[in-house]
């Protein structure tokens, strides 16, 4: 074998050589991108589900943080303020801006009512009267609307500023998975300046640890209970429109897995305090969504999981991850 011959023999083994080289670490690379475009996914969907319980989880820890109850009518508020939007935007055809407007705004009446009328009146009675009227409430909220709207589902007619998707680099991202993070973060900002920022929020907080002392100091208690069910019943009503539009079914009994998801979030963060709501929301989406990414052979245990996780946590950590000491769970 002449010389050149032997440097064509080298030439061409280390050009193969070196081009599947080229080829693995192309592979590897573009397996690598995908990976992360698939990450960046799911962290959206994450963040816009753990969005949507941190709204709904917040109605569960105000309530509980002025009068230690656990309001589980609070997730069937999502129900009606849905069918609301469902009728006036469906039904009678008015523009979504009033629609949705209505919806929330009768849905925060409601809340008050449901404290006017099944709450304030078992104040003083033993807690456990005060749960019970709780679960009556739900169950009364959604019999009416199964006796009202029927049992067959509806399909939420969502308006089109909230349909369609971006395309980025391989994302894919539907713009409500961009507008309920945003929507949710204008609105918790809003009631974070409300309780640390204003008069009545002073007030919330007093009242969250005694009932009897800011009585003394001349704050109307009823007024002040009231003005937090109407807050907390405002986003929930937020919150069921914002999830009708992302799962766009509405029946009389929608409420129930996202409330108790939404109490899991809470419980999750601390019950009782607003940023431990917020935290145990995003927490609970992001799991859900990672999980199901992550082992999709589990994608049907997601709620047996969350559930499972509200029971861990419990006997781990009672007070939640933000929490304090048993007893001064304060706003």
């Amino acid at each position: 074998m002449n010389n050149w011959e032997s440097y064509f023999i080298s030439w061409l083994i280390d050009k193969l050589c070196f081009t599947g080289v080229d080829a693995t670490l192309n592979n590897r690379n573009g397996d690598r991108r995908v990976d992360l475009v698939n990450l960046a996914q799911q962290l959206i969907n994450g963040l816009s589900l753990g969005s949507l319980y941190a709204l709904i989880a917040i109605g569960y820890t105000m309530v509980y943080g002025i009068l230690r109850l656990i309001n589980f009518a609070h997730g069937d508020l999502l129900m009606v303020a849905a069918y609301i939007g469902v009728m006036g935007v469906g039904l009678f055809s008015w523009p979504w801006p009033l629609a949705f407007s209505l919806a929330v705004g009768l849905t925060g009446l409601l809340g008050v009512l449901l404290e006017r009328g099944a709450y304030r009146p078992l104040r003083r009675a033993p807690r456990i009267s005060l749960l019970i009227s709780a679960i009556a409430a739900s169950f009364l909220l959604e019999n009416l609307a199964l006796v009202v709207a029927g049992g067959r589902p509806k399909p939420f007619p969502a308006p089109a500023v909230f349909a369609g998707a971006f395309h980025w680099n391989g994302l894919f991202i539907p713009r409500l998975s961009l507008i309920i993070p945003l929507i949710t973060g204008a609105l918790l900002l809003i009631l974070f300046l409300i309780v640390y920022r204003t008069n009545i929020g002073r007030a919330m907080r007093a009242i969250s640890w005694s009932l009897e002392i800011p009585v003394l100091l001349g704050i109307n208690v009823n007024r002040v209970i009231a003005f937090t069910f109407l807050i907390g019943s405002l986003l929930a009503g937020a919150g069921g429109l914002l999830w009708a539009m992302k799962y766009p079914q509405v029946n009389p009994f929608m409420g129930i897995l996202p409330g108790l998801k939404a109490f899991i979030a809470a419980v999750l963060g601390g019950i009782g305090n607003l940023t431990g709501a917020v935290v145990g929301g995003l927490l609970l989406g992001l799991l859900e969504i990672m999980i199901v990414a992550l082992f999709p052979a589990w994608a049907g245990y997601r709620d047996a999981l969350a559930f499972g996780l509200l029971i861990i946590l419990l006997l781990a950590r009672p007070t939640g991850l933000l929490g304090e000491r048993l007893g001064e769970e304060k706003l």
